[in-house]
Parts: structure tokens; C-alpha cells; sequence
């Protein structure tokens, strides 16, 4: 079959479809309906991927984490193109005290300014407030505070393990984030509060929207091989935030694939109906000398051309729905998330397109239609032209 000869044909497909416009518009709106609801849907399942990820390093991790790193080298040293910011962090073992009760657990030195330009851990506060540079304070989580029986304005013994002087802290405030790693074993207090010098640090590297954690992990390995520093990205630290992630994605691709299943035995359904309808001009143009590959060519033209404007058309509502939502704001899940540990911070659902929500729904409905347009190609390019003479 020559090019020309595709071209004619794609030419009699659409005057078809044309001359058939009532019957038509119901098919398209079909494969229309489908495509921008699941744009839509793919794009709202990106957009809780992210809000996922966002809460959970956002709160207070980072994307990457970094220990052991030397004192000779400094924050910035860590900061290069994609990094949005490098927070500097001391952990020391110890036992906090008071006076009557004592817990060992690890004290967290921190810039507080800088803490809460990057991190939400401030936001999760439930009593007093956050820490302030300058002041011996310590930030604790309402399971410590309940365990001492304290509040705001108490003081606390802090003893190191490695044999330095104690530490009288005040309580400044009290925080509970619902995330065991962060409620228990752990207290705040300023990095000016205790004595840094020359002890290794660690570090929360903060990322810039749509920077790889890998690509920049693969850098800080290749700068520092030592052993004794170690770099983690979020997805080894929480492999079940991971998953999450990856299960979206197989659930929303299945759920697609279902969908346009379903779609596509309808359009092969209601395109037998409509050629049997049609039987007449097929017998005509059969008796004209058409031949079943050109019949056949035919069909599937019809329905491929139908099928292609119909997804452009769901593409373009569903990208406009998106923007719609990601323009107002979003979609305040916040009383359906309040106990969820991945929305520790916000609520929030931005739906976002990528090539995945935008190319899945489409490309599958396309071809899903190409395959639909088999069975009723098939059914007229068999049929001889007495046959379908005699049937009518």
C-alpha cells in the first residue's frame, strides 16, 4: 500500500466519521472521559508521592544525610548546584536528668535559625516554643516531657557520656511529631550551648525541587571516600517511604490498564454495532472492486483517527484540570491525614504532571483503541460483497 494510497483512505475514515458525527462524539466522549479524569488521577498520585516525600524529609532529615564528617571541613563544603542548604548538626550520648528520673538519650545540637528556614520540626511544637541561638535550652517531645513531668521553663540535667562537664538546660518547649525516631531517644538544644570543638558533625542536606538525591550522593562519595564519613540518601533511610512511592505508580499504571480494557471492548462493541449499520456502503464499495486490505485499512483508520482526537482532546482538559487545582492551591487532605506519619507537616495534595501522568493515560488509550479496532476490521474485510448484498 503506497503512501498516497494511506492518505486517501485516512480522507474517506474521516468523511465516515464526519457523516457519523452523533455516533461519533458518543465514542469520543468515552475515550475522553477516561483519558482526563486519569491525567488527572495519575497527576493527584504524583502530587501525593510528593507531599509524602516532601513531609518526611522536610520535617526534619533532609534528602541526604551525612556523618562523621571532620571538623576541618564546614557546610559549606557540602553546598554545590541542586543543594538548596547544608544544616550542621552535633550529636552527643548522654543521660538527661531531673534530679529524680534519668534517661539516657542523644542531644542534638542545632542552629536554630537555620533549623527552621529548612526543617518543620518547629511547626510540630505543642507547648512554649522553639529553640533560639544564644540560650541553654533543650527542646523536648511530649513522651520525655510526660516521662519527667515537666514544662516550658524547667530546668534539666544533661551529663554527657564521654565524661564532660554536665549541662543545665531549660525547657523551652515541648513537640510531638508522631514519629517514633524523632519522640523518643532524642532532645534539641543550640550548637552555642554545648562544646563543638573539633568533634565530627553530621549534616541534613536540603535539595532543590526535582534535584536527583543520587546524582548528588554519587558526588559527595567520589569528594570524601573515606570510610569514616558516610552519606545516606532518604530512600536508604526510609525504604518504606520507597515503596510507597513505587506502589503508586504500579497501582496507578493497573488501574489504567483496566480502564482502557474496559474502554476498548466497548468502542469494539458499539464499532461492530455501527458497521453492521453501516453493512450497505461496505457492500457497495467491496462490489467497486475494494479489497478486503483496503476494507480492512479502513476500519482501522476510523478508528484510529476517532481515537487520536479524542486523547488530544482528554489531554488537553485533564492538563487544564490539573493546572486548575495546582493554581488554587491544591487539595486539603489534612482531616483524612492528621494521624499519618507522611503527613506529619502538611496535608496538602498539589497535583503534578509528569511524563508518566501526562503519556500513560493517552499512549494506553491509543493503543488499547488500535487493538479494539481489530475485531470489527476483521469482521468486514472477511465478508465478500454477495454475502453482505444478500444480508441486507
Amino acid at each position: 500500500m503506497t503512501h498516497s494510497g494511506v492518505s486517501f483512505w485516512a480522507r474517506i475514515a474521516l468523511r465516515f466519521l464526519v457523516r457519523s458525527g452523533r455516533a461519533t462524539t458518543a465514542l469520543s466522549i468515552m475515550v475522553v472521559t477516561a483519558v482526563s479524569a486519569l491525567i488527572f488521577l495519575s497527576a493527584l498520585a504524583v502530587g501525593v508521592n510528593d507531599a509524602m516525600l516532601e513531609n518526611s524529609v522536610g520535617l526534619f532529615s533532609g534528602h541526604i544525610s551525612a556523618s562523621g564528617l571532620p571538623a576541618s571541613l564546614g557546610p559549606e563544603d557540602l553546598s554545590m548546584a541542586g543543594v538548596l542548604g547544608v544544616l550542621r548538626r552535633v550529636y552527643v550520648r548522654g543521660v538527661l536528668s531531673n534530679g529524680r528520673l534519668d534517661e539516657p538519650l542523644t542531644l542534638c545540637g542545632v542552629n536554630p535559625d537555620r533549623e527552621t528556614a529548612f526543617t518543620a520540626l518547629e511547626k510540630k511544637t505543642v507547648s512554649g516554643r522553639y529553640l533560639e541561638n544564644g540560650e541553654g535550652e533543650i527542646f523536648i517531645s511530649r513522651a520525655l516531657a510526660n516521662d519527667f513531668g515537666v514544662l516550658p521553663g524547667k530546668k534539666l540535667r544533661f551529663a554527657f557520656s564521654s565524661g564532660s562537664g554536665p549541662l543545665t538546660l531549660t525547657v523551652c518547649g515541648i513537640y510531638e511529631t508522631g514519629i517514633e525516631s524523632l519522640d523518643r531517644g532524642i532532645a534539641f538544644c543550640p550548637l552555642t550551648a554545648m562544646s563543638e570543638a573539633g568533634k565530627p558533625w553530621s549534616a541534613a542536606v536540603f535539595l532543590e525541587p526535582g534535584v536527583d538525591a543520587k546524582r548528588i550522593l554519587d558526588i559527595y562519595r567520589q569528594k570524601w571516600p573515606s570510610r569514616g564519613i558516610r552519606f545516606e540518601s532518604w530512600e536508604t533511610l526510609m525504604p518504606d517511604l520507597r515503596q510507597l512511592i513505587d506502589l503508586q505508580y504500579f497501582s496507578m499504571g493497573i488501574v489504567i490498564f483496566l480502564v482502557f480494557g474496559v474502554v476498548s471492548v466497548g468502542i469494539a462493541c458499539i464499532f461492530v454495532i455501527f458497521i453492521i449499520r453501516n453493512l450497505r456502503e461496505y457492500g457497495i464499495m467491496k462490489a467497486m472492486g475494494v479489497t478486503a486490505r483496503e476494507t480492512w485499512l479502513l476500519t482501522i483508520l476510523k478508528i484510529s483517527i476517532m481515537n487520536a482526537a479524542a486523547c488530544a482532546a482528554g489531554v488537553l482538559i485533564g492538563v487544564l484540570a490539573v493546572w486548575a487545582v495546582a493554581g488554587s492551591g491544591g487539595i486539603d487532605l489534612s482531616a483524612f491525614t492528621s494521624h499519618n506519619r507522611y503527613f506529619a507537616v502538611s496535608g496538602v495534595i498539589s497535583p503534578r504532571l509528569t511524563m508518566f501522568s501526562l503519556l500513560a493515560s493517552p499512549v494506553t488509550a491509543f493503543v488499547f483503541g488500535l487493538v479494539a479496532a481489530v475485531w470489527p476490521a476483521t469482521l468486514v474485510a472477511r465478508k465478500k460483497a454477495a454475502d453482505i448484498i444478500r444480508m441486507i
